[in-house]
């Protein structure tokens, strides 16, 4: 008897395929109170996730739950509002089955977004961070790895992100006036915030900063054969850093304050990010 699970991949990528999302040149997934980039698409359409056969509901505030069709500068992008994480119950290929379906579809690229907590004390919060590698510490079974992970290419990545793509987002960061920090994004599992201790261990192994989120999608994607960048919001300092409690009240908040910043960015580095992918 096949799986349920096994079948969902397939019935998502027919589904999206379905709704037209095979035309996209780009795909972008936006993280806690991040969506609002979404409202700037040219001729947006939104497609609610409970349209979509196989694709995960998230119930974290920040996360709208549905996809958006547009285009942006004249380049067609998918813009995934919301996306599910392991602490919520989800499994490794739960998580990873939306960016694995865009990939099915021949969606060259994929622009990976995520709310962070910052590591460095001279970093001020709000702000932008490129991630240039990242550390991967969600539990996940090897076995329920492998299934994340599965396409039809299986050699090993060791460079998911991709640098032609992160030269663009730097460039264009520096054309609007925005330009970004550069740091490794550690990956924990959440839903509780790390500790101080906690993020002490991370600051010594080179963590910049530190979210719930990322870091499987990035490797799924990559090894699907797409090419992939990724920009943090520092919205806040980590445990032991800052002096305020966290909360996710104040992720989301950040989210908005930096929104403007965020979206200019992004649109203004579609384009560029497009035709990156046409190189080598």
């Amino acid at each position: 008897m096949t799986h349920p699970t096994a079948t969902a991949l397939p019935a998502l990528t027919a589904s999206l395929h379905s709704h037209g999302v095979g035309d996209a040149r780009l795909a972008l997934v936006l993280g806690s109170g991040l969506g609002r980039f979404a409202e700037r698409l040219d001729g947006a359409r939104q497609i609610p996730y409970a349209e979509l056969d196989g694709m995960p509901q998230s119930s974290v505030p920040g996360h709208a739950g549905r996809l958006v069709l547009g285009e942006v500068d004249g380049v067609s992008v998918v813009v995934q509002q919301g996306r599910v994480h392991l602490y919520e119950g989800w499994s490794a290929r739960e998580v990873t089955r939306a960016v694995r379906a865009f990939a099915n579809l021949g969606i060259g690229g994929i622009v990976l977004t995520n709310a962070a907590g910052g590591l460095d004390a001279d970093w001020e919060t709000p702000s932008l961070m490129r991630v240039s590698d990242h550390v991967n510490m969600q539990p996940v079974s090897l076995g329920e790895r492998a299934s994340a992970l599965e396409s039809g290419d299986q050699r090993r990545r060791d460079v998911v992100y991709d640098p032609v793509m992160g030269d663009v987002l730097d460039s264009v960061a520096e054309e609007v006036g925005n330009p970004l920090f550069h740091g490794i994004y550690a990956g924990l599992l959440g839903p509780s915030y790390e500790t101080p201790a906690e993020i002490r261990m991370l600051r010594s192994i080179g963590a910049s900063a530190v979210g719930m989120s990322t870091v499987l999608e990035a490797v799924a994607a990559r090894n699907a054969g797409m090419r992939v960048c990724a920009v943090s919001c520092i919205t806040n300092q980590a445990a032991g850093i800052g002096e305020e409690p966290l909360s996710h009240e104040e992720v989301v908040a950040a989210g908005e304050e930096i929104a403007e910043r965020f979206c200019t960015l992004l649109g203004a580095a579609v384009r560029p990010l497009a035709e990156a992918l046409e190189s080598p």
